[in-house]
């Protein structure tokens, strides 16, 4: 449904607000010419079978970084009795939290601009980073419930890089280990869940981004090196050649997570093993061998870069939901909705229907 439809068929539905990320942000006015590229994310939900008081969360972009993205705003419509936006810095994340009173049919639309332009990090040459934080330190290299650092992890990550003598070469080695050892599998629900101890003890790691990321960052934190998943979604085809690494108009099903690692003269250094995987078993004609030149080519790529038609959301992980009754999500990737029967899946259509529409805004 288009935006002009939507304003047709929905006269009753209540004006919203627009929240610009910082005086700052929204006065920036992102430039082609310097490689920035500018969407515009519309989330539009239903709760389909409310009972009772209804909440609903939706996830904002919150990561604000000068070189590669930058907020511009959101903008909501819907008959919510009371919306507002929540922050929590120390998770990093920012959430649209709804409310409805029992008897009313939740409907909500938000959309969101963004600016985003390609990242990349000359490994070769430390540059002049800024240096993190203590807290920052202690908070990217803390354990969390589906990120242990301790046992079966800890016993991982040193193996894995017990003959690396820099940080760079720990932080290479756990990418080409999760790379070698990792597989996606596609019957894995959404993105997956991430718990990261479970795949160890088990010997299964399949999964998807979530799950497989989240090994990274897990085995990276566990070898002493601050990491961090960053949850977003794909918001525009790939101009590089991956008809797997893309998705524009219709992306309700496109969240991807991806990862950093911490290294001293870069800062944030991106990765990204899972889409290496993707690449693998879904790339035309699928099937590839990590020996395939396009594999070759997108693991070389994927430490170390992204291609920014992608939206980060945030980096909050094992995140307890505001407002909730005592909700501990895995991470705010997908709009979330609660009724008076407990959370809804928000996998499942029939009782939560959502739509997820990017469209790239161009300079006039």
């Amino acid at each position: 449904m288009q935006r002009r439809d939507f304003l047709l068929t929905s006269a009753a539905l209540a004006a919203g607000t627009m929240w610009p990320a910082s005086r700052a942000m929204a006065a920036f006015n992102p430039s082609p010419a310097d490689g920035w590229r500018t969407f515009e994310v519309t989330h539009r939900v239903e709760v389909l079978e409310p009972n009772g008081a209804t909440r609903v969360w939706l996830p904002l972009p919150s990561m604000q970084e000068q070189d590669w993205i930058r907020p511009m705003g959101n903008l909501w419509q819907g008959n919510a009795g009371s919306a507002h936006v929540l922050n929590d810095r120390d998770r990093g994340v920012d959430m649209l939290f709804a409310e409805w009173d029992a008897g009313e049919k939740p409907v909500l639309e938000v959309t969101s601009r963004v600016a985003t332009r390609d990242r990349a990090i000359d490994l070769a040459h430390a540059g002049r980073a800024t240096p993190l934080s203590a807290s920052a330190q202690r908070r990217y290299t803390r354990a969390t419930e589906l990120l242990p650092t301790d046992g079966i992890v800890r016993e991982n990550a040193l193996e894995i890089t017990r003959q690396a003598k820099t940080d760079q070469d720990k932080a290479r080695a756990i990418y080409e280990w999760v790379v070698d050892n990792t597989a996606r599998n596609p019957k894995t629900r959404g993105c997956g869940r991430g718990d990261i101890r479970f795949m160890l003890e088990t010997g299964d790691l399949s999964g998807k981004c979530a799950d497989l990321n989240s090994l990274y960052v897990g085995l990276a934190r566990a070898a002493g090196l601050p990491a961090r998943d960053v949850y977003g979604i794909r918001v525009a085809d790939s101009r590089f050649g991956y008809k797997s690494l893309g998705k524009s108009g219709d992306i309700s099903k496109a969240q991807h997570c991806r990862a950093e690692v911490w290294l001293s003269g870069h800062g944030w250094v991106p990765v990204d093993p899972a889409d290496v995987r993707k690449v693998m078993l879904e790339e035309p004609p699928g099937g590839r061998s990590l020996t395939d030149d396009m594999v070759a080519d997108a693991r070389k790529r994927l430490f170390g870069s992204w291609e920014m038609n992608w939206l980060a959301y945030n980096t909050a992980h094992d995140l307890p939901l505001p407002g909730s009754h005592n909700v501990t999500l895995p991470f705010l990737m997908y709009p979330q909705a609660e009724t008076a029967d407990g959370m809804v899946d928000s996998l499942d259509a029939s009782s939560f229907s959502y739509r997820i529409t990017s469209k790239e805004i161009t300079a006039a």
